[in-house]
């Protein structure tokens, strides 16, 4: 047996990992670090584009790995999102299409009132190799009587929130603090678990809704509000003291990765589950106004601003540093089988929606080999043109998005034309009827459910009409 195998097993029978030694030699799997933000729009950093917001330690992580534009999550808002990421499958085919809630709610939505547990998930692969694995932050993948406990995906050190717990107690500026409070616990993690390798999702609150950054943390913003002594905060100032503190504590869990020696050896990765919040949601009256970018769309609609998040990827030694990948199209069903690669282990047998992109985090873009789809079967708020069909599929070049009857077909060169503003759907009426076959096709495959009266449409209330 090679000299790897034989560390491998000793790995896999409870022994530590030596450390990385020379090329060529013994190399322990490395470790993965999945921060997750909530609400984060693709514009809402400076390596991004932003021109404000002060996001100096994800813009260093960008330019220490990989930045990523065309990284695309699988729905438009949270639990499905994360069901995607945790399962390698379209949240739909385990009827997760909106975001859990009571169950009274998720019945009337005809959803699962949790993820199933019998269903494969990351932590629980990686954890049957012998990982440690840990998930601090927010959950949403259910919660109330009866949920199932994180042992039952793979989860091994937890303390979550939007969950049954156990949680952080209730107290003042609970959500101001958090972000630092989930990295207290993920560093708590790493520390414990510096010898083997580990598996960690540090998903965060911030800036989901609603946002009550201290004043200490709006301080640098004061310019962006209204003046005049108004006894109000600024909406921006709000949304970036937000950002910027999610961004330090960021920062504040990579150095510690630097000072335990461990950056070489660990894989991180940075995204967001989906577009940022409207301002015409209620709890986010105040603050929804993070960016998409150049994109229409925010969060709930299937164009790219609600689907379309940043992802940056750090390997030292494997990810090219201050790589800027404009062509390679990556998505969120891609994580399991991507990581499990890189682990060298074995995804699971059932069928998987994503692929094995770690080429394309390490060596550069390529072609992916399967189309991306969506579904979004409920109400779309805010304006107009942000309101998507409920069906979308991204192949190539093409993203077509139509309702199941076929109303509202439109068809969007995306490198050319990444706003979506020029449909094309008249003019390549072959490239619509291939991609509407697929689509189709594969929307029936997904458990039947309620639909939104107003979902799919844009119907605008024209005077005399």
């Amino acid at each position: 047996m090679s000299s790897r195998g034989l560390h491998r097993r000793a790995f896999l029978q409870g022994a530590a990992w030596p450390a990385v030694r020379a090329f060529g030699q013994a190399r322990r799997p490395p470790n993965f670090l999945f921060i997750l933000a909530d609400d984060l729009g693709w514009g809402d950093l400076g390596c991004y584009g932003h021109r404000q917001i002060r996001t100096p330690n994800l813009d260093r992580l960008a330019g220490q790995g990989a930045l990523f534009t065309q990284f695309y999550v699988n729905s438009p808002v949270c639990s499905p999102s994360r069901t995607s990421f945790m399962t390698g499958r379209y949240p739909a085919r385990h009827r997760i299409h909106g975001h859990l809630a009571t169950a009274e709610l998720n019945e009337k939505r005809g959803m699962p009132n949790w993820l199933d547990p019998s269903v494969p998930t990351l932590p629980r692969l990686l954890k049957g190799a012998g990982y440690a694995t840990g998930h601090f932050g927010k959950w949403h993948l259910g919660s109330g009587p009866g949920a199932p406990a994180y042992e039952a995906y793979g989860i091994d050190d937890h303390r979550t929130a939007v969950s049954n717990g156990p949680g952080w107690p209730a107290q003042p500026g609970f959500w101001a603090k958090s972000t630092g409070l989930i990295v207290d616990e993920a560093i708590r993690f790493v520390e414990q678990n510096r010898s083997r390798p580990f598996y960690l999702n540090v998903w965060t609150l911030l800036p989901h809704a609603i946002l009550n950054p201290t004043e200490e943390q709006m301080e640098p913003y004061g310019r962006f509000g209204p003046g005049n002594d108004t006894p109000h905060k600024g909406a921006l100032q709000v949304y970036y003291a937000s950002v910027t503190n999610l961004d330090q504590e960021v920062g504040r869990l990579l150095k510690r990765l630097d000072e335990l020696g461990l950056a070489r050896d660990t894989v991180v990765l940075f995204s967001s589950d989906n577009g940022p919040e409207d301002i015409h949601i209620t709890n986010a009256s105040h603050s929804g106004v993070g960016t998409p970018g150049p994109f229409r769309g925010r969060k709930r609609s299937l164009y790219e601003g609600g689907v379309r998040v940043p992802f940056l990827a750090r390997w030292p030694g494997r990810v090219k540093a201050g790589r800027v990948d404009d062509r390679s199209v990556l998505t969120a069903v891609d994580l399991l089988p991507t990581l499990a690669g890189m682990a060298e282990l074995k995804a699971p047998g059932r069928e998987l929606d994503g692929e094995d992109v770690s080429d394309m985090l390490m060596n550069g873009a390529r072609p992916r080999t399967k189309p991306i789809l969506w579904e979004w079967r409920f109400h779309i708020f805010g304006d107009t043109l942000n309101r998507s069909p409920m069906l979308s599929i991204r192949d190539g070049r093409w993203k077509l998005l139509m309702n199941p009857d076929g109303s509202r077909t439109e068809l969007y060169d995306i490198p050319a034309d990444p706003s979506e503003l020029n449909n094309l759907a008249p003019r390549h009426p072959e490239v619509v009827g291939r991609l509407s076959t697929g689509l189709l096709a594969w929307h029936k495959t997904l458990p039947p459910g309620p639909v939104d009266p107003t979902a799919g449409k844009n119907d605008y209330p024209w005077p005399g009409r």
